[in-house]
């Protein structure tokens, strides 16, 4: 037990991968580095897959397609249609969440793991929720939302400017090292046959029903922000 505690205080620690010799040294940690892999990745996949597009398309191109049609009706039918302009912004936090849970079994450290990541997540949503708010409503209905339905609440609904991506960030965060948790437990229970189903289901597709959750929450709070 006291090995799973030190595994789990170094899992917290914000390693540095390297520092850049400015200003008396600028660490940068591990998890910036491999979002650095994981937008390299993201974009030598876009430009592998958007070239050469035909208008009679051929089987891989019929492949992205259905999942770009699939991501815009699924994410349109939260946001609605003022909100469909916001659905790029939508997916690529889907796909980058997505990568950054499942890439610990190749050997590198998910950046979900690190709080600094999942709190930069939540407050580039919840930021991007309120400037689509004042586009939908204008500056002074903007204000005057937050003491709808009745004055006497716009405390509470001000204190939902830091609920809102603290909640985003802790269930993420929380949800990503809970998984590292149970698998340490397993392999101490069962060192000898550690379940791979479990491995795969954590490693796998717990990681995507994270990077749903959260896309899904961010969404339904944006449908809240802009509607009429």
């Amino acid at each position: 037990m006291e090995n799973l505690t030190q595994e789990l205080l170094d899992e917290l620690e914000c390693k540095t991968a390297f520092t850049i010799p400015v200003a008396g040294g600028i660490p940068v940690p591990v998890s910036v580095v491999v979002t650095w892999i994981i937008m390299a990745v993201i974009m030598a996949a876009t430009l592998i897959f958007v070239r050469n597009l035909k208008i009679v398309p051929t089987k891989p191109q019929t492949i992205i397609e259905g999942a770009v049609e699939w991501l815009y009706n699924f994410l349109g039918d939260i946001v609605g249609e003022n909100g469909r302009e916001y659905i790029p912004y939508l997916g690529t936090v889907l796909i980058y969440i997505g990568i950054s849970n499942i890439i610990g079994v190749f050997g590198l450290t998910p950046p979900t793991k690190d709080l600094n990541v999942t709190a930069a997540l939540a407050i580039m949503s919840i930021v991007l929720i309120q400037v689509a708010s004042i586009r939908s409503k204008g500056v002074k209905r903007w204000i005057r939302s937050f003491a709808e339905p009745a004055p006497f609440i716009a405390p509470l609904n001000v204190m939902e400017l830091v609920i809102k991506p603290l909640s985003l960030c802790m269930r993420l965060f929380g949800n990503v090292l809970g998984a590292f948790v149970v698998m340490e437990l397993i392999k101490i229970v069962a060192p000898a046959v550690v379940p791979i189903p479990l491995s795969l289901y954590f490693d796998f597709f717990d990681g995507f029903i994270q990077a749903y959750v959260f896309v899904f929450l961010t969404s339904l709070f944006l449908q809240e922000a802009i509607e009429e």
